[in-house]
């Protein structure tokens, strides 16, 4: 076996302290080769685990997004309970399919041109309304051209109301809206156009014409018929917020039927914060002439008692010219509201600028003298109707069933009610002095008024009864 052979010469110190340095030094290079081949080693191992994971991380998020993509767009909400009930729900849960609507049944609205203008009706506070005939069908039909005070901001709110609850309401004493067309430019958002049911007259425009007042049993027909409508109107969750006699048509037929809903909306219980500034003033309830926010169906019956009185007399009963000669009119009919009469009435915001007299006439009692033909449940009904109190006016329905209507003379049949010559048929109507409905916007400010000394005490003579009124 070879072995190294020492030098002859001997080793001095020196000799011996070299080799012992160079000994060392191989053995440090050949540390230092196994500390670089280990830390390679590591770097290598460290980046195969580095892309393992990532690996394993691209696969979570595909399956994480394919569990997102086979669940249901919303889940439904389930309380809190047990384990075995979640998992019972949570069986029963179906995932929700997306409301799909096909593109091919769009029915595109026809032209207004499809219609031949026959003659000019009248013009309202939010629309004109014309008579027009159906050129395909040669049906004669109402067209009402939608007023745009800005058309840069799109159909205003009141022809969309319009729109909505005539499209949802189906009721004998109701105008129908048969369709909707358009003007040949559509570009022009203000050639919108509804075509309703034609009706030869107005109420308003009758009860001027006509020489002789209707009879008790004409007017519990029309009584019946224009609050049946309102009862279907409350029972589906809306005011009209407009009744008047103007906006109730008759036909040759004695059927009656409301319309302009220009001002109507839903409400809900309780009634949610609303304007006060709704329904044409001599027709409007006391407690929106004194700032109420909140407020129901009763508005409307106020409205319809007003309508009840204008047909006994053929003129309004209450023609106000403006809110506060209104209020003043309203406490001469009615009476002057109390504490005891009307709880709370005043905490509402116009009340509190009103100083009222110490001494107040009965609520009734002038209702009655005005009306002396009426019979005993005439005028409790109609005093009923009349009250200040909001809530103690009937409901429409307890209107109906009202022994008014079931005691002698019986309402009329329609089929027997008289016809009269239609002036929408034939030429424009006369203008007429009955007040707008109020504008959307401007809001009258009720300012302090004494009403203490409007009521004189007496009777006057010239008037058959009543108490006199001065405002000052």
């Amino acid at each position: 076996m070879y072995s190294k052979l020492k030098s002859r010469w001997a080793d001095n110190e020196g000799d011996v302290a070299l080799d012992a340095q160079r000994k060392r030094e191989k053995e440090d290079r050949k540390r230092a080769k196994a500390e670089k081949h280990r830390q390679a080693d590591e770097a290598a191992a460290a980046a195969a685990a580095q892309a393992a994971a990532a690996v394993e991380e691209r696969k979570q998020q595909e399956q994480s997004h394919q569990e997102l993509a086979s669940r249901p767009s919303k889940r439904r909400k389930l309380s809190p309970g047990p384990a075995a009930n979640r998992q019972d729900i949570a069986k029963e849960t179906v995932p929700a399919k997306l409301l799909r609507f096909p593109g091919g049944q769009w029915k595109k609205c026809r032209s207004v041109e499809d219609y031949e203008k026959l003659n000019d009706i009248e013009e309202g506070a939010y629309g004109w309304v014309s008579r027009a005939k159906d050129t395909t069908t040669g049906k004669v039909v109402a067209l009402k051209r939608l007023k745009m005070d800005n058309a840069t901001d799109g159909v205003p709110v009141t022809g969309l109301r319009e729109i909505q609850t005539l499209m949802y309401c189906s009721h004998p004493n109701i105008v129908a809206l048969q369709e909707v067309v358009v003007g040949e430019d559509v570009s022009k958002i203000e050639n919108i156009f509804l075509v309703l049911d034609f009706l030869e007259h107005d109420l308003k425009t009758l009860l001027e014409d006509m020489n002789e007042p209707f009879l008790t049993s004409e007017i519990k027909t029309l009584l019946l018929q224009l609050t049946s409508g309102v009862s279907y109107l409350h029972t589906n969750w809306i005011l009209h917020r407009d009744l008047k006699s103007s906006n109730l048509l008759l036909n040759n037929r004695g059927v009656l039927k409301i319309a302009d809903f220009g001002m109507a909306r839903y409400f809900g219980d309780p009634p949610p914060k609303m304007t006060q500034l709704v329904v044409t003033l001599w027709y409007r309830a006391p407690e929106l002439l004194l700032g109420a926010e909140k407020y129901g169906t009763a508005v409307d019956m106020w409205s319809i008692g007003c309508i009840f009185g204008e047909l006994l007399t053929r003129e309004p009963l209450l023609q106000g010219k403006n809110e506060v000669d209104e209020l003043s009119k309203i406490f001469e009919l009615c009476g002057i509201p109390t504490e005891v009469s009307w709880p709370g009435f005043k905490r509402l915001p116009n009340a509190r600028s009103l100083r009222l007299p110490k001494n107040p006439i009965s609520q009734g009692a002038v209702i009655r003298a005005k009306f002396p033909l009426l019979t005993t449940a005439g005028s409790a009904l109609l005093v009923s109707m009349l009250e200040l109190n909001p809530a103690k006016r009937p409901n429409a329905q307890e209107f109906l069933e009202h022994a008014f209507f079931k005691e002698d003379p019986k309402p009329k049949s329609t089929a027997m009610f008289p016809t009269f010559p239609s002036k929408a048929g034939q030429e424009k109507r006369r203008k007429r002095v009955t007040p707008n409905a109020p504008v959307r916007g401007k809001v009258p400010e009720l300012k302090a008024t004494d009403f203490s000394g409007i009521f004189s005490g007496r009777e006057d003579e010239e008037k058959g009864g009543g108490f006199s009124l001065k405002l000052i």
